[in-house]
Formats: C-alpha cells, sequence, structure tokens
C-alpha cells in the first residue's frame, strides 16, 4: 500500500493540511500526520487543536513514498526551520515524491529544489522562485515528482492530484464517485 508523510507544525492551515489527509485515506492510501513538535498535538493557524499520528523524530521514512508540505502561517516557517524537515524533503524530491501547498512551496525554492521546474504557490511566496519556475495563481501544478498547489482554495483539486499520482486513476474516480464531484 502506498504511503504518505503529512509533516504538521504548529500554525498549519487547516484545510490543507486535513483535506489532503481525507481525499488520500478515502482513496485507500495510508496516510499518516507527522508532527515536528515533541508531542502529537499541533494547533493549526486557525486554533484547531489535533493530534497527529507520529512524532517526526519517531519516523521510518524509509516506509513513505510522499512527504507532504500543507502552508499556513506560521507553520511554514516552522517547517523550513527545522533541518530534519529540509533533509526530509531534499531526500523525497531527489528519490520519491513532494507535494506542497499554499505558503509551502517557498521551502523547496529556498532548498533549490526548482531548478528546471514548474509550480505554484499563495501569491508572494514565489520571491525565491528560480526564473521561469511560477506557473500562475489559483492552480495546481505537478512537475514530475513535484507536486505543487496556490493556496487553500486549492486543496481539494490538490489533494485529488496527490492520490491519482499515488494511487492511479482507478482510485482517484473511486474517491470523486464517493465525494459527487
Amino acid at each position: 500500500m502506498a504511503a504518505v508523510a503529512i509533516l504538521v507544525a504548529d500554525g498549519f492551515e487547516t484545510i490543507e493540511c486535513l483535506t489532503i489527509l481525507d481525499i488520500l485515506r478515502r482513496g485507500g492510501v495510508r496516510a499518516s500526520l507527522v508532527s515536528i513538535n515533541d508531542t502529537r498535538d499541533v494547533i493549526s493557524a486557525q486554533q484547531v487543536s489535533i493530534t497527529c499520528d507520529e512524532v517526526f523524530s519517531d519516523v521510518d521514512f524509509d516506509v513513505y513514498d510522499y512527504v507532504v508540505l500543507p502552508g499556513g502561517m506560521p507553520g511554514t516557517t516552522h517547517l523550513r526551520r527545522d533541518e530534519r524537515v529540509c533533509d526530509v524533503v531534499r531526500e523525497f524530491a531527489a528519490t520519491k515524491h513532494v507535494a506542497a501547498i499554499c505558503a509551502a512551496p517557498s521551502i523547496l525554492a529556498e532548498l533549490g529544489l526548482l531548478e528546471g521546474r514548474r509550480a505554484t504557490c499563495f501569491p508572494g511566496f514565489d520571491i525565491d522562485f528560480p526564473a521561469g519556475a511560477f506557473a500562475g495563481e489559483k492552480t495546481v501544478v505537478k512537475d514530475g515528482n513535484i507536486i505543487t498547489a496556490s493556496a487553500m482554495g486549492q486543496a481539494l483539486p490538490f489533494a485529488l492530484t496527490v492520490l491519482e499520482d499515488i494511487a492511479g486513476e482507478r482510485a482517484l474516480e473511486k474517491v470523486c464517485e464517493g465525494i459527487q464531484l
């Protein structure tokens, strides 16, 4: 079974994080919320408290095919400041898959992972994107093994794009039918 680690920091965007979790699980993908905190407890930018499935320090990332970075502020800042997160993102960009939404694609740009690629992000967070990389607003962009989305309004299309990429068209069709999309 395919597996996805969704990295969660205090200040994450609630809908971006929980929509992808919901869609992936509906599609039969093993999706785990991974707290970068010392505990499984994390609080969103909208003050929604959640308990993650795992704590980063206890995770064996070898069992995962994808790493997902939800946006939100200051969640994105917390993810970027954690070198463990940066190391995992670099590794997954080189050997597996990475998906990031809203402000979080800025992390990919700052780590130099968008060279020669197309991507999107929340307006204003493209400052470190390489020339020609920004693919526009209000969209989802898949470029090779990296998927990016512009904002919370794209959370469902983003989640469906990741689902199709990891689990295939049949899983996507099943989920779309089930949510009446």
